[in-house]
């Protein structure tokens, strides 16, 4: 630390426990593990969930997969080399279900991509195909999966097993105060039953027991439901759903239910989820670096046949013949090779263990001080008294009890709950959010959201409903509304015939979808929205024609992608010349076009001024909020090899304005976000005039704000970036670059928290950069999802808000954790210091603060960790980056009801049975328990305290919250168990009305407390009022 700098708990924090969220470097992770030091007492349990210090990071990944691979590969190359190739034996349930080849040879086919000796061997694809039982055209028969599913295994990788109820209770048993105190319990019996005999000698010793098995069960039952609530989530992680065909039809099945002999079908953004062999298909190109270290793609075809799980598709459409699933694949067995366990710590895991090190510390210091003090009175006493050199059992039993309470100081001082309680947020609050159509992948992402400042999200599907439809056409110089039949039938009766053809033609072949018939007959289309839409427009024109196109020979296929914006396709027609098709973005297909269809079906000469009216025409579907998409055709004679499809020349056939409704709701939750701080910003590839429209709607777009195009980012310098990035409401015809450009810029010049939603491969490095990385669960890829900090199942930017107000939720619960638990920490060390100084004794005994500890750590947490979340959360601003965890309002809280709570128990302490007028023989145990009783109930009315910080109002929504409610009421309930019933163990008596009813008067007195320290002002650090008004950072280190 620089010198001059003054220490404080945020600069020790900043210095030693902060990570990043995403990706934390070794160094960082080691420096908080290093800086935790021994002020822990269950390293067993305080690290189970996290990931080992010298986990892999993607570059060290990749080396070590490549490595495992080639020792794969070598080894296979030397069994065959010495044994030549090997035979695999058929086993008889095989022969008997009519298969001829074995698992572990369809295994080594697709493992053998150097040497295709194996696949020759078999007659290629048709003749390992015939030997599985499978068709390359119409797949398998249902019937067979469960065969199959025996024969050649399932599609899953190997799990570890669940942790058990026991295992975690073991997990407990491993803290080190725990077992030092259990260690006095037993010489505490043994010295009892020495010195007091059966059974009254055993009542300390096993108090103690008692106590700590408590302590354990409810620490292990709290762990056990945590555990079962990520083992959930993690089977929701894993329900992916791949596109295949069986018994003729094209379905879609969950990737576990993926066999052997099924043809799945490949698209851009799929992550190949099986070993298998190529089919048929269009410039297929796969990203193989996850599997083998191999950055540069490889393209796959009839002749490189070969497909491999954990590969991503980065080009192309393809049909794959699945070879091997699960642990048979390559990625299955190098992964058994790698299996990672744990998560990355987050960042507020990491900075409450930093808090917890701080208080442990304090705590071991003032446990030290406690026990020397207790310690040297009672030798002066004994020298007063008897001497020094006579000792007796009961001098050996007190010194056992004074380290007891000693170590159970310890157990209170280091809040061992107060980083797993974060844990116990997040899982809670990632069981709602999955409920809630939002599933968290990374942990660290849910508490991040609640910072976020900025949600880039898309348009289509997110912002509207994904459910488009054809609204308007303009073909032949003519516009038309097409909605209805009535409409469609307008349009048919004044088009030629040789326009419908051709127009009809092009939708039809020059798509990604396809039309699939139900069970019941029904006619679906499976597909992307876009593509849906326009092939629902051409059955709904001519239906009737759709088989006999879809039969047209495709010649090349160049299927739709982010950065070209168009699809184009092909095909050879029944006289044998060529004809290209291509559809997109509707300026970028006007380009590539020279002529145009006329309304009688001839091609004539697209003049600018026919251009500019079909400009006018894209705007004026625009400005009604549709999104524009055009197609065009060229007739080719012949076309070489090596020459792609063409990109000039075409004919515009047709404009079409497609309609997406803004979703339900949308406006309140974009409205919700500007209250709450978070700036809402479309990035989208629509025609920019679209793209106001529908952000008008939405009420993103104001009147201060600014529209631009992606292009023009990238036009301007960084003084200009600077002055327009705030400004920027709306990006139109984005590429995924201009969204990364977008994204890094606000979070580099602005310190922005910045949320970015995804559904392509292309969006994966925005996805990464961002702060927090939302892909679309119905209309996403898997790349994109495999790169993203959080799905959205349901595609919907509602769902993107409720994660920020869960987001915000946790980050609260566990700053009212923490005052809570500082409280506590505060008050029981200074009260058995203070009067091991003054008395010689401890008013609050081993088992009274092993109880005490409970309420604080496993069950406040319980309590407060898990308040869902309310509208007041989303009526603040956003924690900007570098803010302080433990704010000034929670410091005068914490001292303000610590000040209170030693008054009060000082007060009983030193005059209590003066002014009580307490007498007899169990006077001080009686003073003793009111203390101990007092205390608990200033802890019940102090948590009901820290459900608002600021508020005055904290009875507010408490009733919803069934878990505070049982908490409370099992707290107050097994106080009056141990007061009343066990005080043989925890070395209490029973109370009168009177006392109980004044140790609530004194616990509920806390709340009048609360509503007066609330009233006094806290000057909080200076902020931004309006947190988007952009103030630059500083240049100069020292302005900052």
């Amino acid at each position: 630390m620089e010198s001059g700098r003054s220490w404080s708990i945020d600069s020790y924090l900043n210095e030693h426990f902060d990570i990043p969220a995403k990706n934390p470097p070794g160094e960082a992770r080691l420096r908080w593990r290093r800086a935790v030091g021994l002020v822990v007492r269950n390293r067993r349990r305080r690290f189970r969930m996290f990931s080992g210090l010298h986990a892999l990071d993607d570059s060290q990944r990749r080396k070590i997969l490549g490595k495992v691979q080639v020792v794969i590969n070598v080894h296979k190359a030397a069994l065959q080399f010495i044994n030549g190739v090997r035979r695999y034996p058929l086993s008889n349930d095989l022969i008997k279900e009519g298969f001829c080849i074995s698992p572990d040879e369809l295994s080594a086919i697709t493992g053998m991509r150097e040497d295709p000796t194996i696949f020759k061997t078999h007659g290629g694809i048709n003749g390992i195909s015939r030997k599985i039982k499978a068709s390359l055209e119409d797949g398998i028969s249902e019937t067979e999966i469960e065969t199959r599913q025996k024969l050649y295994g399932s599609n899953k990788h190997a799990e570890k097993p669940p942790r058990s109820f026991w295992m975690l209770v073991w997990d407990a048993l491993h803290d080190l105060t725990l077992i030092i105190l259990m260690v006095c319990a037993v010489v505490s019996l043994v010295v009892g039953l020495a010195t007091k005999g059966w059974p009254t000698g055993i009542y300390d010793g096993l108090g103690i027991i008692f106590s700590i098995l408590l302590v354990v069960l409810v620490t292990a039952s709290s762990d056990y439901k945590q555990s079962r609530k990520f083992m959930e989530l993690d089977h929701e992680k894993q329900k992916i759903y791949v596109r295949i065909t069986r018994d003729r039809k094209t379905k879609k099945v969950l990737v576990h239910d993926l066999v052997v002999g099924d043809i799945l079908h490949l698209s851009i953004g799929d992550v190949v989820p099986a070993d298998g062999l190529f089919v048929s298909g269009y410039s297929l190109m796969i990203d193989e670096s996850s599997l083998s270290g191999e950055s540069e793609p490889v393209h796959v075809s009839e002749e490189k046949p070969f497909l491999h799980a954990g590969s991503k598709v980065l080009d192309g459409t393809a049909k794959m013949l699945v070879t091997a699933v699960g642990m048979r694949t390559e990625w299955g067995k190098i992964m058994d090779a790698l299996n990672d366990d744990g998560v990355d710590e987050t960042p507020l895991q990491v900075k409450l263990n930093g808090v917890a090190t701080i208080i442990g510390q304090i705590g071991l210091v003032f446990a030290i001080l406690t026990f020397l003090v207790l310690l040297v009175r009672f030798l002066v006493d004994k020298v007063m008294l008897v001497g020094l050199l006579n000792w007796s059992a009961n001098d050996a039993l007190t010194i056992v009890n004074y380290f007891a309470i000693a170590v159970t100081i310890i157990v209170v001082a280091v809040p061992e709950g107060l980083p797993l309680a974060v844990t116990l947020s997040l899982a809670f609050a990632m069981k709602k959010l999955m409920s809630d159509k939002a599933l968290v992948r990374h942990l660290a992402a849910c508490e991040t959201m609640g910072s976020a400042s900025c949600i880039c999200t898309d348009k289509t599907g997110t912002l509207t409903t994904n459910h488009m439809i054809v609204d308007k056409v303009w073909i032949s110089d003519v516009s038309n509304s097409v909605n209805g039949d009535t409409n469609i039938n307008k349009l048919k009766a004044a088009t030629s015939k040789s326009v419908m053809e051709i127009l009809i033609q092009g939708i039809f072949v020059n798509t990604g979808s396809e039309v699939v018939k139900e069970d019941d007959g029904e006619r679906n289309i499976l597909g992307t929205p876009t593509e849906a839409a326009l092939l629902e427009f051409g059955l709904s024109l001519q239906g009737d024609l759709y088989d006999e196109y879809n039969k047209l020979p495709r010649v090349r296929v160049e299927p739709f992608n982010s950065v070209k914006k168009k699809m184009s396709v092909l095909i050879q027609l029944p006289n044998g010349s060529l004809r290209s098709f291509c559809k997109g973005a509707s300026e970028i297909i006007l380009e590539q076009c020279d002529t145009v269809l006329n309304s009688e079906g001839n091609i004539t000469l697209l003049s600018e001024i026919q251009k500019q009216n079909v400009l006018n025409i894209i705007k004026s579907f625009a400005s009604e909020a549709l999104r524009t998409l055009c197609i065009a055709f060229k007739d080719l004679n012949e076309i070489s090899d090596d020459q792609t499809i063409p990109e000039d020349g075409y004919t515009l056939i047709a404009l079409f304005g497609i309609k997406d409704p803004v979703r339900p709701g949308v406006r309140d939750a974009v409205m919700t976000c500007m209250a709450a701080g978070i700036k809402v910003r479309m990035v989208t590839g629509d025609n920019i005039n679209t793209a106001k429209a529908i952000a008008k709607e939405c009420g993103i777009l104001t009147e201060d704000g600014i529209a631009i195009e992606g292009r023009e980012l990238h036009d301007k310098s960084t003084d200009e970036l600077k002055e327009l990035l705030p400004k920027i409401e709306v990006m139109a015809r984005s590429l995924p670059m201009d969204k990364y450009k977008l994204v890094t810029s606000l979070e580099s010049m602005y310190q922005e928290v910045v949320a970015v939603t995804g559904d392509g491969t292309n969006d994966a490095p925005a996805l990464r950069e961002s702060d927090i990385g939302l892909a679309m669960g119905i209309a996403g890829t898997e790349v994109a999802k495999e790169n993203a900090d959080v799905i959205i199942m349901d595609d919907n930017f509602s769902t993107i808000v409720n994660v920020a107000r869960w987001g915000r939720a946790v980050y609260l619960n566990i700053q009212k954790f923490v005052q809570f638990q500082l409280t506590v920490n505060i008050v029981a060390l200074i009260v058995n210091f203070v009067s091991a100084c003054i008395i010689g004794t401890a008013p609050l005994t081993a088992v009274q603060l092993l109880w005490v500890n409970m309420i604080m750590d496993t069950l406040g947490a319980l309590a407060l960790a898990t308040d869902p979340p309310n509208d007041e959360m989303m009526k603040r601003p956003p924690v900007r980056r570098g803010h302080s965890f433990i704010t000034r309002v929670m410091w005068r809280n914490i001292l303000g009801q610590g000040l209170y709570q030693l008054l009060v128990l000082g007060t009983l302490m030193f005059a209590g049975k003066r002014i009580l007028k307490i007498q007899g023989p169990y006077a001080d145990r009686t003073i003793n328990t009111l203390i101990f009783n007092s205390f608990v109930f200033c802890q019940v009315f102090n948590e009901i305290n820290s459900r608002e910080m600021e508020k005055i109002n904290v009875f507010r929504g408490i009733f919803k919250n069934l878990i505070f409610i049982s908490i409370l009421a099992a707290t107050v309930l097994f106080q009056v168990i141990i007061v009343e019933f066990l005080g043989t163990f925890a070395n209490t008596v029973p109370l009168s009305w009177e006392l109980w009813l004044l140790s609530v008067i004194l616990g509920s007195v806390s709340m009048i407390v609360a509503v007066i320290l609330k009233c006094i002002p806290v000057e909080s650090r200076k902020t931004d009022d309006r947190p988007h008004g952009y103030e630059l950072i500083p240049e100069e280190p020292e302005t900052v």
